[in-house]
This record gives C-alpha cells, sequence and structure tokens, in this order.
C-alpha cells in the first residue's frame, strides 16, 4: 500500500473523528434545551423545590453547560456513559442487553439483503437497455420511495392481520427454535429489505456498467466473447470496489430505519430503547444511544471511503 493511499485514508479517518465530535456536540446541546427539568422528571409533580433544587445540585445540572459537556465526553470516552435515571442503572449494562439484538436483526438483513441486490443489480446490467432491466429499474426504483412505516404497516396487515401466518410483534428472547427464529425476524428484516434491497441493487447496476462502458470491456466484445463472460469474468471483479462502496452505503441506511422497524415490531433492540428513553426523559440514556447509532453510521461510511480508495486503480499504482 503506497505512502498516498495511507494519507488518504488517514484523512478520512481524522475526518470521521473530527465529524463525530462535532456530532457529540449537537446532541449535547440538543438534549440540553429539551424542554422539561430532569430532576422534576424523576421526583415526580408533588416534589418540593427543595427536594428538584438538592437533585439538580446532586446531578450536577447547575454546572455550566461547557463543564457538563466536557464531563460527559470525559466518561464517553473512558466507557463510563452515566446512570439511567428511569431504570436506575448503568447505561452501559442496560444497552448491553439491547445492542445483541440491533446486531442480530442488521446481520440477517445483511445476509438476506446483500445477496438478492447483487443478483439483481449485476442481472440489470447484463440486460441495460431490455425488458429485464427497465423491469428492475422500475421496480427498485418503486421500492426506493415506499417508506419502511408503510411498509412495516401492510406487512402487519397482510401477514399477522389477514395470513396469521406471522406474530406482530417479535420477542427476540423468546426464541427456543428455527421455525421461531423464522417468526421473529420474517416481518422486520423483510420491512428493512425492501428499501435496502433496491438501493443497493441500484447502485450496483450503476458500477457494473460503468465497468462495461470500458475499453477492456469493448475489446473483449470485439473478441467475440458472450455479455455474460464478459461482466462475470472482466468487469464484476473491477467492479468490487464500487459495489463494496455501495454495500457500505446501503447498509448505513439501516440505522435510521431499524428506529421504526423495532417501534413498529415491539422489537427489544437499542432503538426501541433509545425511543423509550426520549419518552422517558433519560437524558443519558438518549445521549448514549444516539452516539451509537452516529458511531455505527460513521463507520459504515468510513468503510466505503476507504473501499474507493483502494478500489481506484490510479491511487493504488501511484
Amino acid at each position: 500500500m503506497s505512502t498516498h493511499i495511507l494519507w488518504l485514508i488517514g484523512r478520512r479517518l481524522a475526518a470521521a473523528v473530527l465529524t463525530l465530535l462535532i456530532v457529540s456536540m449537537v446532541i449535547f446541546a440538543i438534549t440540553a434545551i429539551l424542554p422539561g427539568d430532569s430532576a422534576q422528571q424523576i421526583l415526580g409533580q408533588f416534589a418540593t423545590p427543595e427536594q428538584i433544587e438538592a437533585l439538580r445540585q446532586q446531578l450536577g445540572l447547575n454546572q455550566p453547560a461547557i463543564v457538563r459537556y466536557l464531563d460527559w465526553l470525559a466518561g464517553l470516552l473512558s466507557g463510563n456513559l452515566g446512570e439511567s435515571m428511569s431504570n436506575n442503572m448503568p447505561v452501559t449494562e442496560l444497552m448491553q442487553g439491547r445492542l445483541g439484538n440491533t446486531l442480530m436483526l442488521a446481520l440477517v438483513t445483511a445476509v438476506v439483503s446483500v445477496p438478492i441486490a447483487l443478483l439483481l443489480g449485476i442481472t440489470a446490467a447484463i440486460c441495460r437497455g431490455g425488458r429485464m432491466d427497465k423491469c428492475l429499474s422500475t421496480l427498485t426504483l418503486a421500492l426506493v420511495a415506499v417508506p419502511e412505516f408503510l411498509v412495516a404497516t401492510l406487512a402487519v396487515l397482510i401477514f399477522a392481520v389477514k395470513l396469521r401466518w406471522f406474530s406482530a410483534l417479535s420477542f427476540a428472547s423468546d426464541i427456543s427454535s428455527p421455525l421461531e427464529f423464522i417468526r421473529t425476524y420474517t416481518l422486520p428484516v423483510m420491512t428493512l429489505c425492501f428499501v435496502i434491497i433496491a438501493q443497493m441493487a441500484r447502485m450496483t447496476r450503476a458500477a457494473v456498467v460503468d465497468q462495461l462502458d470500458s475499453s477492456y470491456a469493448e475489446m473483449a466484445r470485439l473478441k467475440g466473447l458472450g455479455s455474460l463472460r464478459i461482466a462475470l469474468v472482466h468487469a464484476l471483479p473491477n467492479a468490487v470496489g464500487p459495489i463494496a462502496n455501495a454495500i457500505a452505503l446501503s447498509l448505513s441506511y439501516l440505522f435510521g430505519g431499524v428506529v421504526i422497524v423495532e417501534s413498529i415490531f415491539n422489537y427489544p433492540g437499542i432503538a426501541s430503547l433509545m425511543v423509550d428513553a426520549v419518552t422517558n426523559r433519560d437524558i443519558a440514556l438518549v445521549q448514549a444511544c444516539t452516539m451509537l447509532f452516529c458511531s455505527g453510521y460513521l463507520l459504515l461510511v468510513l468503510i466505503a471511503d476507504v473501499s474507493a480508495i483502494l478500489s481506484n486503480p490510479r491511487l493504488r499504482n501511484r
């Protein structure tokens, strides 16, 4: 790996760290200006002003915002995410029980969506301009425009209410057999896959078509090679970098969609925990969950950027 590539990757990494620092400031500022008072929320409406003031002093809410931010940031860097006020337990311990469920949901979604999206994207590229390409392009464009909450609502209405094939609620802790696993994850995964597959297929098609338009693909056509062989043997290996970039960017969309899906299906993950925390005004938990989602999103974008850099032949040979 050349020094120039290392320099470009280092710049992307530094930009990601700087972005995460700015995000932490924004998250802290937004949670700090939320209406209401955490001490009042904990003690209830019948608490006296003296009790509220004493708790505010204990929680450090009377300190200047910059001091509270630096304390929170230092705790974040040391792994101390604070105490959940509504659950009366450390935030780290609370999130550990939910993080595995969310990662499992994301993993199953990726395992299902990536092969289907690659198959659709490569097929559309090979048949570009034909009926298959037009049908797939129209279908993926239509799926991208459909929001998750509508897909989830229709899925519940059809498969849970009408057909009674699956449960409308997904309890990940009750899984004891492969059949229970399928019943639990089918509707949430199907909802998330709808948009992700469409996005990934369109980006994969564009990456393969770009390679099929290159001079070496044209030379292969002049030699009499078939379209399928040119696409699979010559174009696809050179499109691995852009396709990896497309996969990483598409999967980053999971961090937005999982909030809606977990809430609708009552799935016990990090996103539903964050929604409950917002409802209970559990500031420490809201901040920790939001930082986790932003970190995951930036990590996937960083992977996409690095994939794009490594797949650029001009940079590799520089």
